[in-house]
């Protein structure tokens, strides 16, 4: 079966290397255009074409993958077959129907709940026990074609985005192969998406980690571990920014006077960290971030800083 992949940051990668090491031949690698990194403006190659080149596959770069131009060059390969993960472009219809097996997605959600850009983080910061990874026959829909294959994963008790991401590009890889193979052989059964039960899972921009105290410690809990490794859950104290990285909900009684204290109000200090009074319940910092420093643990924090008692961090 001859492939063409497509996609472009780390979470498509494992995929790509699982394709390419159960004998399948990728034909070509779509990604993103490389783009200027740093200080010093220098070109950073995507994940996935860099993985491309360890396995000497072809690399095609559009802006524009609509256009005239690139779908012609998609089809020189003569695939069977495209593989989408992470691409970041939405794809016409004449690709979409292109090759014999059309087009099949990874997708890191149990659709059609999570359909949208940040499922990962989402299903985090909703608080859900399970997630997953649904490979799917594209339409012209976000997200809305037919379901092939699932598989689940189980999220610990502190899974964070970044945990959750490697976890589900390991179970998407896998499911990809099978998925391929399935189809080859003719034993998938295509199942209709019924109606999403969750919200579109919107893209994520920095403004989303901005704590709102008002809220309950377990959601603020919940925000800190789904935001985590980007963009960061933040407040601010004494005129910085601070990142929050971990953190631990504590009963709303945990400490006396609750009722009287403003959320974000700094209830309580400990050498392992500090209690800040929240909407409801009190949450414990254990690591955080300051500008201009690496991440800490609290403790850490607490003795090189002068944080105090009624303190108030503010959204």
């Amino acid at each position: 079966m001859k492939v063409i992949f497509m996609g472009t940051p780390d979470f498509s990668v494992g995929t790509l290397n699982a394709l390419a090491e159960a004998g399948y031949e990728v034909v070509l690698a779509v990604t993103q255009p490389d783009k200027p990194k740093g200080r010093g403006g220098k070109m950073q190659a995507t994940p996935v074409k860099e993985a491309a080149a360890l396995h000497g596959i072809p690399v095609f770069q559009p802006k524009k993958i609509r256009t005239k131009e690139s779908i012609a060059e998609l089809k020189k390969y003569d695939a069977d077959i495209m593989v989408v993960i992470a691409f970041g472009q939405i794809l016409p219809k004449e690709i979409l129907e292109m090759t014999p097996y059309g087009c099949v997605n990874v997708h890191a959600s149990l659709l059609p709940k999570y359909r949208g850009a940040a499922p990962i983080q989402w299903a985090v910061i909703n608080g859900e026990k399970v997630s997953g990874v649904t490979t799917m026959q594209m339409d012209e829909g976000l997200d809305t074609g037919d379901m092939l294959l699932k598989t689940e994963v189980i999220l610990d008790e502190k899974e964070t985005g970044e945990s959750l991401h490697d976890k589900l590009a390991a179970a998407g890889a896998a499911l990809c192969v099978k998925t391929l193979k399935a189809l080859e052989e003719g034993s998938i059964t295509p199942q209709k998406q019924g109606e999403s039960p969750t919200e579109y899972a919107r893209m994520l921009d920095k403004g989303l980690g901005s704590i709102d105290w008002n809220n309950s410690a377990v959601l603020i809990e919940r925000l800190i571990r789904g935001l985590n490794s980007w963009p960061g859950a933040y407040t601010e104290w004494n005129g910085r920014v601070m990142k929050i990285w971990g953190a631990d909900v504590y009963a709303k009684d945990a400490i006396s006077d609750s009722k009287e204290r403003l959320p974000g109000t700094i209830a309580k200090i400990e050498k392992d960290g500090f209690y800040v009074q929240t909407g409801e319940g009190l949450l414990k910092v254990t690591e955080l971030q300051i500008p201009g420093k690496k991440k800490m643990e609290a403790a850490a924090f607490l003795r090189g800083y002068q944080i105090q008692e009624n303190d108030v961090l503010k959204n």
